[in-house]
Parts: structure tokens; sequence; C-alpha cells
């Protein structure tokens, strides 16, 4: 009976937690739980650079400093003749490529996530 008293005695008091400190640990948990949603978000974004059109290779993994020609070159395009039309969307904003002046050497740098359609 003695022991079990000095044990109770020496236990802390344990469970009292004010208001404020409650606030601040539920505030601590919300933030943790949105980081953690924005990095899976992020995780599965696509990051690649997609190619419509007449290629083989639909999606191609995009580098740092790839080239919208590089991106049409790894993609192979299988058609017979040039494009007619490059059309380039970013951030939901088209931008239509002459492909005479890509072949005159004014190439466009690329992005993660740009969609390239050849027409």
């Amino acid at each position: 009976m003695l022991a079990a008293l000095v044990v109770l005695t020496l236990m802390p008091v344990c469970g009292c937690v004010t208001k404020s400190q409650a606030r601040a640990d539920a505030r601590a948990a919300y933030l943790a739980g949105q980081k953690d949603a924005f990095a899976t978000i992020a995780a599965t974004q696509h990051t690649g650079i997609k190619v419509f059109g007449p290629v083989q290779n639909s999606e191609v993994p995009w580098v740092e400093g790839m080239t919208l020609a590089q991106a049409i070159a790894t993609a192979t395009y299988t058609a017979p003749g040039n494009p007619k039309e490059i059309i380039l969307l970013r951030r939901g904003e088209n931008a239509t490529i002459d492909p005479r002046d890509l072949l005159n050497g004014h190439d466009v740098p690329l992005e993660p996530g740009d969609t390239i359609t050849l027409r």
C-alpha cells in the first residue's frame, strides 16, 4: 500500500491544458496537415511536357533548360513534312509559334507542365 502511495505521489499531474495551449496545438496540427496536403498535390502534378500530334512519344520528361525544338525531337516527330503550326499551352494561355521561326533558330524555352500541339 505504501509503495502504491509513493508511486502516485511521484507521478506528475498530466492532462491539464490551457485553452490557449489547446488552440496552439490545434493550429499546429492544422498547419502540419495543410503542409502534407500541398506536398502531396505537388508530387502528383504533371511536370513533363505533353506533345500532341504526329509523334511517337506523347510525354517528354522536362529537364532544366529544355527548349521547344528539343522537346519535339525527343517526342520523335513522325509526319512526312514540317508542321504547319505549333501551339504552346502554358498555364492556360496559348501561343502560336511559326515552325519557320523555329527552323531559323528562334527556339523557345519550355517550363514544366507545358503542352505542345503540332498541326
